[in-house]
């Protein structure tokens, strides 16, 4: 169990999408009744084009994002070129496996656009690893994401219709979840780039839900 004294509370969505993925969450971060944060980070870049969203206990999740990103960084000195997807996931995987008696209490995702083109992969405490062709949702807002995520997913959405749909899922979560609020940051990975939406952008696109 997550001591109480522990920043948590999140909710996270991913969605695969014909042309990227979209990895989004909103930003509070609670601790017990209190909210600790309005402008907590959740979305984190771990190489060029893949990113990874935490739920869970922030520090132990913070400290999987810095080996990530050091592994990463270091594959890619040795083999000159980046590691797929898949393989950061089963790094990720091994490392959190590892520390099954010491769990690290988090809830990941691990999405972005590698060779054999987008991918998403979730990933919980024990090193359980499960590809998500479709969209999925972390942490104690997921219940209510995936109400909106069910409904209203499609086969070959593009990116911007994906960052609508991950937008109004977060905005109906943080209705309903107390841990769940503020804003709502977005990452778009395609192809050709890695794009963080404007926080202004977002706003506007909740206004009109």
């Amino acid at each position: 169990m997550v001591n109480d004294k522990h920043y948590k509370g999140t909710t996270t969505v991913g969605i695969v999408c014909k042309d990227g993925v979209v990895l989004a969450t909103e930003q509070r971060a609670t601790m017990g009744n209190f909210i600790a944060s309005k402008t907590a980070k959740k979305v984190y870049q771990i190489d060029e084009k893949v990113a990874m969203t935490i739920a869970g206990s922030v520090g132990d999740a913070q400290q999987i994002v810095r080996v990530m990103s050091v592994e990463s960084k270091l594959y890619k000195m040795r083999r000159k070129e980046s590691m797929t997807i898949k393989g950061l996931t089963t790094l990720l995987s091994n490392m959190l496996s590892g520390q099954r008696y010491y769990p690290l209490m988090v809830q990941l995702l691990v999405g972005g656009y590698d060779k054999t083109g987008p991918s998403i992969y979730s990933l919980d405490a024990l090193g359980g690893s499960i590809e998500e062709t479709k969209a999925v949702s972390t942490g104690s807002g997921s219940p209510f994401a995936y109400g909106v995520l069910e409904d209203r997913y499609r086969e070959n959405m593009s990116t911007e219709e994906g960052v609508e749909l991950a937008v109004r899922a977060l905005h109906n979560a943080m209705k309903r979840d107390s841990a769940s609020g503020e804003n709502i940051d977005v990452v778009v990975i395609t192809e050709d780039k890695y794009t963080r939406l404007d926080m202004e952008e977002v706003k506007k696109m909740r206004e009109e839900f």
